[in-house]
């Protein structure tokens, strides 16, 4: 009597652990927060809480977006590679964080490549091309031939030290051999305004800007900045077919978490986004601001991405001599 009372006890003690071993093991447990590490109101941040809007029916728990701005987006890369490796801290970085900043700022305390656990890539958005129209070239190859003969004459406008923008130019006058002086501003607005009253000759800016001022006509496309066409200006060739081949400079977009995080949860949150982004309301939502979906949605691939854009950019930092505090 005593034993079958001790392995009643034991039956009775391993059937009610059941539901709390299922619950320790439920994920999401709790409200996943989406950390965006620039201000709120940005194309970032309205894509974060386009995605977050749409994640909670296929979670089973709110995604809650929170802005860690700073630094260039070293503030809230910072503090997801320090969060807990749970899966309910994730980060919606961008180039910056995720591939530039290491080289560009003197002290960064985490490392693209190593701090985080790739979820999926988003998307891009490509960089492009544009001149005043009063510059007499049409293209590509006409805006080498006419900088080479004017060596040192023409200049192009960036939002800023070690931006995108900035680091394009480098890059183009690195396969071209040409010579455009970089003039840097406070923000992408003082860049354009300069542009359109000619200034400057140029900019590499995202589609998503340069856009409303291509079709009205008060700047004029030469290429965009990938590899392949943009569907937002379908007509305009990359800068690459047109003798540059591979250069390719965008602004991508991918969602991370920290590193250690348990692959099976990387793979629930993979899905549930993939999901979300396939969707027809985020998808033609997000191509009419210019965004390019990623063919190849895998953690995999992102990670992959990541290193390769790393070691890209810290090339073209190291060229250009940009250095930040």
């Amino acid at each position: 009597m005593k034993r079958l009372t001790f392995l009643l006890a034991a039956c009775a003690t391993l059937i009610a652990a059941v539901p709390t071993a299922q619950a320790a093991d439920a994920f999401p447990s709790k409200p996943i927060m989406l950390v965006v590490p620039f201000p709120p109101g940005g194309p970032t941040d309205a894509m974060a809480r386009t995605l977050a809007a749409e994640m909670k029916d296929r979670l089973g728990q709110p995604m809650i977006v929170e802005n860690r701005a700073g630094a260039g987006g070293n503030i809230g890369a910072e503090y997801v590679a320090r969060a807990e490796a749970d899966g309910h801290t994730l980060m919606f970085g961008t180039s910056g964080p995720l591939a530039i900043n290491k080289s560009l700022y003197r002290k960064v305390s985490y490392d693209p490549v190593k701090s985080f656990a790739p979820v999926i890539q988003v998307g891009y958005l490509p960089n492009i091309l544009v001149v005043n129209p009063a510059l007499p070239v049409k293209n590509v190859p006409e805006l080498v031939a006419y900088a080479k003969a004017n060596p040192g004459k023409l200049s192009y406008a960036s939002s800023g030290n070690g931006a995108s923008s900035h680091l394009a130019g480098v890059l183009f006058n690195s396969v071209a051999g040409t010579d455009l002086q970089h003039i840097p501003y406070k923000g992408t607005g003082p860049a354009l305004n300069d542009l359109l009253g000619n200034q400057v000759s140029m900019t590499f800016t995202d589609i998503l800007t340069a856009l409303p001022y291509v079709k009205a006509g008060k700047l004029r496309a030469l290429g965009v900045a990938t590899v392949a066409r943009s569907q937002a200006l379908p007509d305009v060739p990359t800068i690459s077919e047109q003798g540059y081949k591979g250069y390719d400079v965008s602004v991508f977009f991918g969602i991370v978490a920290p590193a250690g995080t348990p692959a099976d949860r990387v793979a629930r949150l993979n899905h549930a986004f993939a999901e979300v982004l396939n969707s027809p309301k985020v998808k033609q939502m997000f191509a009419s601001q210019g965004l390019e979906a990623s063919v190849d949605t895998s953690p995999q691939k992102l990670g992959q991405f990541i290193a390769v854009e790393s070691a890209k950019w810290k090339d073209v930092v190291q060229k250009s001599g940009a250095q930040l505090d």
